[in-house]
C-alpha cells in the first residue's frame, strides 16, 4: 500500500501555507513539483548556471547533470540513452517530428490519427495533408469515447507509414492498449507515435517493452520542470531527416531538437528519477514496481468519485465508469459551463478547471456542447482519500 504521508512529504506544495486547505484537482494540466527536482533546479541556478561541457569545473558539473538526467530517464523507460531527448514542450516536439515525416513521406502515402487526442498529437500530423499526405481518422465511439481496434484494422494498409494515438485521452481517460495497437501497426508496416502526456503522471512506462517507435510526454505533468520529453527509437530516428544543425546529425538525441535546450530544466529532470527511486526504496519495491503502487492507490480513490457522478441526471461522465480501465482524469459534461462550476468548486477549496482542454475534436465527436465544455477533475498518486471525499462533497453542494 502506498504510504501517502511519505509521498506528500516529498512535495513542498503540501506544506505551503498559501495552499493549505485546498485540494488540487487540476493535475492533468500540470502536477506539483517534487522537492528533488526543485533542489536540482535551484542548485543549477545557484552554482552551475554556465555553458555546459566546457573544460572548467562548474561547466563540467553542469554538463554531467544534463547527461545524468538523460541516461537515468532512459534507463527508467527501458530505452537507450541517446533515444531520449528533451524539447521545450510536447506540442513543439510533435511539430518538429511532423516536419521530419513531411520530408520522409511521399504524396499518396498515409498516416492515421485519432479524434480522441489532445490537439498536440493530432493537429501537427493533420497539417501534412497540405503536402499531399493522406490523413485517415480513427474515430471514437460517439457515446463512450472508446477507440475500437477493429476500426483501426479497417484503416491499415500498405500505404500507412505512421499511426498516432494517445496512451490515454485527457478527457476520455480510458487507457488504450498500447502493446496490442503497436503490434497491429507494426504488422502492417507502420510506425507508431504514442502521446503519453496523460498517462505518464500515473506511472512511467517501459517503452522498450511496449514497443512504440515514438513516445512523448511532458515532465511538468510528471512532477518535474516544464520540458517535453520524447523517446525516438534508433531505427526510426536514423531514417527520418535530421531537423537539427547539420553538424549534429550524427547524434541521435540532437536530431529532433533544433533549438538549444533549457540546461537547468534538463538537469533538474534527474530529480524525477530521484523521487521514483525514493518511493521504491521506502516501499521496498523496484522502481518498476512503483508504477503499480501508484496505480493501485489511484484506482482505489477514483472509483468512489466515479460512483458519485455516473448516475446523476444533470451529469454526463465522459469515458469509462470503472476505475481500473482509466486514468483518474474525470471530465463531466454538465447543464452549465464547466468553468462556472469550477469557480463554484473553488469556493469549497477544490482547485479544478473547465473548458475544452485542447481536446475539441474528441468532445465534439461525443456531442458535447462546446459553449459549455466540460468540468475536469484530475488527480495523481499524491492525492489523499480525504481530498477525494472533499471533492465529492463539494460536487454535491454545487451540482
Amino acid at each position: 500500500m502506498l504510504d501517502i504521508d511519505f509521498v506528500r512529504s516529498n512535495f513542498p506544495a503540501f506544506s505551503e501555507p498559501s495552499l493549505e486547505g485546498q485540494a488540487f484537482f487540476e493535475n492533468a494540466g500540470g502536477s506539483y513539483t517534487c522537492g528533488q527536482v526543485i533542489d536540482r533546479l535551484t542548485r543549477t541556478y545557484r552554482s552551475r548556471k554556465v555553458q555546459p561541457y566546457a573544460p572548467y569545473a562548474a561547466s563540467q558539473l553542469a554538463g554531467a547533470e544534463m547527461d545524468e538526467a538523460r541516461s537515468r530517464l532512459a534507463k527508467l523507460m527501458g530505452v537507450e540513452t541517446d533515444e531520449l531527448s528533451f524539447g521545450p514542450s510536447t506540442t513543439q516536439n510533435t511539430y518538429v517530428l511532423a516536419q521530419a515525416f513531411r520530408q520522409f513521406m511521399s504524396p499518396g502515402e498515409a498516416i492515421i490519427v485519432t479524434n480522441q487526442d489532445h490537439e498536440a498529437n493530432t493537429g501537427p500530423w493533420r497539417q501534412l495533408a497540405n503536402k499531399g499526405i493522406v490523413v485517415r481518422e480513427w474515430k471514437v465511439n460517439a457515446e463512450t469515447g472508446h477507440l475500437d481496434t477493429d476500426d483501426l484494422e479497417d484503416l491499415l494498409d500498405e500505404k500507412v507509414r505512421l499511426v498516432c494515438f494517445p496512451h490515454c485521452s485527457n478527457v476520455v481517460g480510458e487507457i488504450n492498449p498500447v502493446l496490442e495497437i503497436t503490434a497491429l501497426c507494426h504488422a502492417a508496416g507502420a510506425f507508431v507515435c504514442v502521446d503519453g502526456v496523460s498517462y505518464a503522471p500515473h506511472g512511467f512506462v517501459d517503452v522498450g517493452n511496449l514497443g512504440p517507435d515514438i513516445y512523448l510526454f511532458s515532465s511538468y505533468k510528471t512532477y518535474g520542470p516544464h520540458q517535453g520529453i520524447m523517446v525516438i527509437r534508433r531505427n526510426l530516428g536514423q531514417l527520418l531527416p535530421n531537423q537539427g544543425h547539420y553538424f549534429n546529425a550524427g547524434t541521435l538525441y540532437k536530431r529532433f531538437t533544433p533549438a538549444g535546450p533549457d540546461h537547468a530544466q534538463v538537469a533538474a529532470c534527474a530529480g524525477m528519477v530521484d523521487y521514483m527511486e525514493a518511493l521504491g526504496a521506502h516501499h521496498g519495491v523496484s522502481v518498476g514496481g512503483v508504477h503499480d503502487l501508484m496505480r493501485a492507490h489511484e484506482v482505489a480513490l477514483l472509483q468512489p468519485l466515479l460512483d458519485a457522478v455516473k448516475d446523476r441526471n444533470s451529469v454526463r461522465l465522459i469515458g469509462p465508469s470503472e476505475a481500473a480501465s482509466r486514468a483518474p482524469t474525470v471530465a463531466l459534461a454538465l447543464n452549465r459551463p464547466g468553468e462556472e462550476v469550477a469557480a463554484d468548486l473553488a469556493q469549497h477549496g477544490v482547485m479544478c478547471g473547465g473548458g475544452d482542454f485542447y481536446a475539441v475534436r474528441a468532445l465534439e465527436a461525443m456531442g458535447v456542447d462546446m459553449h459549455k465544455g466540460v468540468l475536469r477533475l484530475s488527480f495523481v498518486h499524491y492525492t489523499s482519500e480525504a481530498e477525494v471525499t472533499k471533492a465529492i462533497e463539494a460536487l454535491d453542494a454545487v451540482l
